[in-house]
């Protein structure tokens, strides 16, 4: 019988998107790769990946998280998304394997600390990169983003049979006034509809987080509330 995964962590902590909430999301180690369909079905029960690990929030008394996921051959782009695609039209973008530099890991630790993500303070190492990102247990892409022939940011994407999942994007914080983080999506988006994608996973929405809450203006999407995919129109 083929044993793809097991439980490697199951703790409740501090919840990194509210104040004051418990969060619980159980790690679980997959034993072998997974197929372009087997990622398919973990994305459509509301599964992340972090390295080769899966997992998805089962808190005690919130449910606030909800993952989102566009609907990607009906997205149709609002007015001020449009803006942002034309103002960037100058930023280069090839689509290749993941791979580490020190470039990367510099410009991953530069969003990370000057844009106020860091909860720890501590700085990302070749060895955390890697491990976070690159030991997947799914195929996974970088969308690179280039402007002057210097790095402008990466774009971390799993790859399944017909959807994918945006895993993490990170950029010079000094193109903050281009909307870069509207644009890696419309980017993820555009990717995903050349290859005849279906769904793209945009992780967790929580309405009151501001970090997270943008997510709802790219659609049509649908989020997973109680065991279920309910749609949305795009806002």
């Amino acid at each position: 019988m083929d044993k793809r995964e097991q439980l490697v962590h199951d703790a409740e902590e501090d919840c990194p998107y509210l104040n004051g909430q418990v969060a619980r999301m159980p790690l679980r180690w997959q034993m072998r790769g997974l197929s372009g369909e087997e990622l398919d079905a973990s994305l459509a029960q509301g599964d992340r990946r972090v390295g080769r690990m899966l997992y998805r929030t089962q808190c005690p008394t919130c449910s606030a998280c909800e993952p989102l996921r566009v609907l990607v051959q009906d997205f149709k782009p609002s007015k001020s998304q449009r803006r942002v695609w034309r103002k960037n039209q100058d930023i280069k973008v090839t689509v290749g394997p993941a791979v580490f530099s020190e470039e990367r890991l510099k410009l991953y630790n530069r969003h990370k600390v000057e844009r106020g993500l860091s909860r720890d303070g501590k700085m990302m190492t070749q060895e955390g990169y890697e491990g976070w990102f690159l030991r997947s247990c799914a195929d996974t892409v970088e969308l690179c983003f280039e402007l002057d022939g210097r790095l402008a940011g990466v774009s971390i994407v799993d790859v399944g049979a017909r959807d994918s999942s945006s895993v993490y994007h990170y950029f010079d914080p000094e193109l903050a006034n281009r909307s870069m983080g509207t644009f890696s999506v419309l980017v993820e988006l555009a990717w995903s509809r050349s290859r005849g994608g279906r769904h793209h996973y945009l992780g967790l929405y929580v309405n009151d987080c501001d970090r997270l809450n943008y997510k709802s203006r790219f659609g049509p999407n649908e989020r997973r509330v109680d065991g279920g995919w309910v749609g949305e129109p795009n806002v």
